[in-house]
C-alpha cells in the first residue's frame, strides 16, 4: 500500500517557457496582477510574486520558440492562482474587464473562477474558494463540481469603489490542470506513487482530480488533447515544470523512498529534486521554507 501525502502538502512555483519576455512581463504585471520580483536579462528569465518574496511564477524566454494551438499536446491546460477571498476575485474581474482581454468564467460550486490566456496561449485560472463546509461529495466520494455561470453582478458589486492594486498577499498557487497522454497511467502515478487522494473521478469528462488534505484538487488531469498526446519539442512554449511543496524534509523523504521502491527515476538538477510523470511532465519536489 502506498504512503499518503502529508495533508499540509501544497503546490509551489510554476515555470513557463515563453516566446517574448518583454511582452510577457507587462502582461503578468498589468493584466494578471503579479509583481515582478526578479528580471535576469542575461538568463532571459523573470520571476513573479504576490507577497513580495514567495515566487509563484517563473518565465523563461526560449530561442526560436514555437507557439502551438491549445490542446495540441501533453503539458499545461492551465495553472490556477488562488486568491484569498471573493473580494480579491471581484477586484481581479474588474481589472480584467478594463484590459479588454477575453474572460472565461465558471461557478464550480466549490469555487468561482475566471479564465484567461497569456500571449503564448498558456492557460491561467484566477479563482476564489467557497468555504469548505459548502463543498459536497457524491456517493462515490468525488467532489460535486459544475461549470455554471458566475453571478457577475454580485461579484462586481463587492468591489464597487475599491481600488485595484494587483494580487493581494495571500495569493497562492492553488492547483494545476494538465493534459496527459493516458489517464489510467497518470492516475496510477499521482495516486499510487506520489500518494495523492483521488477526489474527482469524472469519467464523463475524461478527467481525474487528486489532492492532499481533502482539498477539492491540487492536480487535474485530462485527455482533452487526445489519448496518447505527447510532449512537444523543447522549444515549444508552455510548462517547464510545476512544484509540489512538502511541509518538511521528512514528509518529502517518505515519498522519495516510495518513488524509489516504485522504480521512478529521481534526478537532482541545480539543487532541485525532479521526477517526471508518465507523460514526461517535470515535477519539482521541494520543502516549504521555515
Amino acid at each position: 500500500m502506498s504512503s499518503r501525502l502529508d495533508p499540509q502538502t501544497s503546490l509551489g512555483e510554476v515555470k513557463l517557457k515563453v516566446s517574448q519576455l518583454e511582452r510577457s512581463i507587462p502582461f503578468y504585471e498589468d493584466v494578471v496582477g503579479l509583481k515582478l520580483l526578479m528580471h535576469d536579462e542575461d538568463k532571459h528569465t523573470a520571476s513573479f510574486t504576490a507577497d513580495g518574496h514567495s515566487v509563484l511564477l517563473i518565465l523563461e524566454e526560449i530561442p526560436n520558440a514555437v507557439v502551438p494551438q491549445r490542446r495540441a499536446h501533453a503539458g499545461l491546460y492551465h495553472f490556477a492562482l488562488l486568491l484569498p477571498d471573493r473580494l480579491a476575485l471581484s477586484l481581479s474581474l474588474r481589472n480584467l474587464i478594463s484590459t479588454g482581454i477575453h474572460i472565461g468564467q465558471a461557478d464550480h460550486l466549490v469555487s468561482e473562477a475566471l479564465y484567461i490566456a497569456d500571449p503564448d496561449n498558456n492557460g491561467i485560472e484566477i479563482y476564489a474558494d467557497r468555504p469548505r463546509d459548502q463543498w459536497k461529495r457524491d456517493a462515490e466520494g468525488s467532489y460535486v463540481m459544475a461549470t455554471d455561470p458566475l453571478d457577475w453582478e454580485s461579484l462586481l458589486a463587492l468591489s464597487e469603489g475599491v481600488e485595484w492594486n494587483g494580487m493581494l498577499p495571500g495569493t497562492i498557487m492553488g492547483h494545476i490542470h494538465l493534459h496527459v497522454g493516458d489517464l489510467r497511467q497518470s492516475r496510477a502515478f499521482y495516486e499510487g506513487k506520489l500518494g495523492f487522494d483521488v477526489v474527482g473521478d469524472y469519467a464523463q469528462m475524461s478527467a481525474v482530480f487528486v489532492s492532499a488534505g481533502g482539498y477539492h484538487h491540487h492536480m487535474g488531469m485530462n485527455i482533452w488533447a487526445g489519448a496518447g498526446a505527447a510532449l512537444p519539442s523543447d522549444n515549444t512554449v508552455g510548462l517547464a515544470y510545476f512544484t509540489i511543496m512538502f511541509p518538511n524534509a521528512e514528509a518529502r523523504e517518505t515519498i522519495l523512498n516510495q518513488l524509489r521502491r516504485s522504480g521512478v527515476a529521481i534526478h537532482e538538477q541545480a539543487n532541485a529534486i525532479v521526477v517526471h510523470d508518465p507523460s514526461g511532465i517535470a515535477i519539482h519536489l521541494a520543502v516549504q521554507a521555515d
